[in-house]
């Protein structure tokens, strides 16, 4: 099951469920297979693969928000092509240049600026918003491209709510609730902040890393979040 969000935008946002297949995995051993449910999601949504950027996380550092512009000459990496890129977000300027993160608890943000024409696509975990991640991202935008933050529209992602994974940092309060502070707080007007509804833990359509470590899903998957400018 593929879910396409309409946000009356020249923006398109999709994510993958678990019948499309996980989207990422630790074991080297799958990493066919996953590449196989990447390229198929993508194209049975009319997205090249070639025209893909993976968004790919390094947790062996100390610094959880790091942030890279891409243009065309790197599309298709991590997708098509090995991957060369570590980052917590990437952003694009151009269209059809699709970004795909994958997610088992965490939220996909989808950053946009409809003057400028941007897109950014995000990490926002434990480790990001401990590092006050959503804030940082929205400044990384507004000193290079100088834009203003109440012009920039966000999406959240479905993610992991506070009954299963509660952020002890942020007296147990959710990803989804932390968040949406931190954006605030960098400038976003509340109103322009979209948060998808479902909980990844409770939605046995997704996958969900803290089900799978309790013994509550059998299968470590990953599903994705893909954005990309019309």
């Amino acid at each position: 099951m593929t879910f396409c969000y309409n946000i009356s935008m020249p923006l398109t946002i999709l994510t993958s469920a678990r019948t499309d297949g996980s989207m990422k995995s630790t074991n080297p051993d799958e990493q066919s297979q996953i590449d196989q449910n990447r390229k198929i999601f993508l194209e049975k949504n009319g997205v090249s693969p070639n025209d893909t950027t993976l968004v790919r996380l390094d947790y062996e550092t100390n610094d959880y928000c790091r942030y890279i512009c891409v243009d065309d000459t790197e599309k298709g990496d991590g997708i098509v092509s090995e991957s060369t890129i570590l980052s917590d977000a990437l952003i694009v300027a151009n269209p059809n240049h699709a970004l795909l993160l994958p997610l088992a608890d965490c939220i996909g943000a989808i950053i946009y600026d409809r003057n400028a024409n941007i897109l950014m696509l995000a990490h926002l975990g434990r480790h990001n918003l401990e590092q006050f991640g959503g804030t940082k991202c929205i400044e990384y935008l507004v000193n290079q491209f100088d834009i203003k933050p109440d012009q920039l529209t966000v999406w959240l992602s479905p993610a992991a709510g506070k009954s299963t994974y509660p952020l002890f940092a942020f007296n147990n309060r959710g990803l989804h609730e932390v968040a949406i502070e931190q954006l605030i707080a960098a400038g976003i007007d509340a109103d322009k902040i979209t948060i998808s509804p479902i909980d990844s833990s409770t939605d046995d359509k997704y996958y969900s890393h803290s089900n799978f470590l309790h013994g509550k899903q059998n299968d470590d998957g990953r599903f994705a979040v893909i954005a990309y400018l019309n």
